[in-house]
């Protein structure tokens, strides 16, 4: 560790991320289950991302993000009940139960969307970024997008204005390595996808996604260059995904030596390394953090289940009044 980190820092760390996995874990058995509709793309593998990006914002700042962005939302402080509530199409879900599982946004709280269209965050961000600039405010968008979504256009076109107008935008791509099921050297002949935004003159690095404190510590220093109207900046966060790209699909295409090294650099038990490595730490404190959250996840799936569905009059008001 390169900085003086408190204990209970990390032990936040630990306890978003394990909170981010269960989620992912319950989510896919209620959707084994046949209680989901929809698609389901997990977030499992990936937390420290999530975590060390949030963790290292203001609460008055902003996110956008993706079609696999329950990780975004919970890290960003979701409520777990209407978190189960919006994938099981419950009326007392985020957004009623009507966007599921790839559409969960908070605009009250500055999270702005998930969205199944990839790379949609982007527009979406760098104009909430646009006004932030307008307001003369010192707020910062965070704009989560995958290593597929920087093959599509308005990655670039939304990169360059951000660019240009020096917008406090932070881009974070979190490269698993796949888009859907092809490998990323087969979608780019350049791989260190951070160098695409050298090419813009916007300040940017890879980093080491499974490494939440890695992640933070860089989220810190470039946050606050956005802030200082040093933006945009742009994180490269490698990674990789514990399965296949949504629930049905099995992964079979990925290698299996790969897959083997990525389980034992889980982000999980690099987050625990830290906090081991901690003077004092005991292990009750792990212990304790993982009973409280398995009880929240308890509560939160049967307030999910218990809870009603929009009745059709309720549904056809709503598009009324929209």
């Amino acid at each position: 560790m390169k900085k003086n980190h408190s204990r209970e820092l990390f032990l936040s760390f630990y306890q978003m991320m394990f909170k981010i996995r269960r989620f992912e874990e319950e989510g896919v058995k209620l959707y084994r289950q046949g209680y989901i509709r929809g698609y389901f793309h997990p977030y499992w593998g990936q937390e420290a991302i999530a975590v060390g990006v949030c963790s290292a914002l203001r609460k008055d700042d902003y996110i956008t993000s993706t079609h696999r962005g329950h990780g975004h939302c919970i890290a960003w402080g979701a409520d777990l009940d209407r978190m189960f509530a919006e994938l099981l199409g419950k009326k007392t879900g985020y957004c009623k139960g009507l966007g599921g599982s790839m559409h969960i946004a908070d605009v009250t709280r500055g999270n702005l969307g998930a969205n199944g269209v990839v790379a949609s965050g982007v527009p979406i961000g760098v104009g909430a970024a646009l006004g932030i600039r307008n307001r003369d405010e010192d707020k910062v968008v965070a704009v989560f997008l995958s290593d597929g979504g920087t093959n599509i256009g308005s990655f670039s076109e939304g990169l360059n204005l951000a660019a240009t107008w020096q917008l406090p935008v932070l881009f974070i791509i979190e490269n698993n390595q796949y888009a859907a099921s092809t490998p990323i050297e087969q979608s780019t002949a350049e791989t260190e996808l951070y160098k695409r935004g050298i090419g813009y003159g916007v300040k940017s690095i890879r980093v080491n996604g499974n490494d939440v404190v890695e992640v933070y510590d860089k989220t810190m220093e470039f946050s606050e260059a956005c802030r200082n109207r040093n933006g945009p900046c742009l994180i490269e966060a490698l990674t990789y995904r514990k399965s296949g790209h949504h629930v049905n699909d099995p992964g079979e295409y990925m290698p299996r030596e790969k897959m083997e090294y990525y389980k034992k650099n889980d982000p999980l038990a690099i987050a625990r390394q830290h906090l081991e490595s901690m003077e004092g730490f005991e292990e009750r404190e792990i212990h304790h953090i993982e009973k409280e959250v398995n009880h929240e996840i308890t509560e939160a799936i049967e307030f999910g289940q218990e809870s009603p569905e929009m009745s059709r009059q309720e549904f056809l008001d709503f598009i009324e009044d929209y």
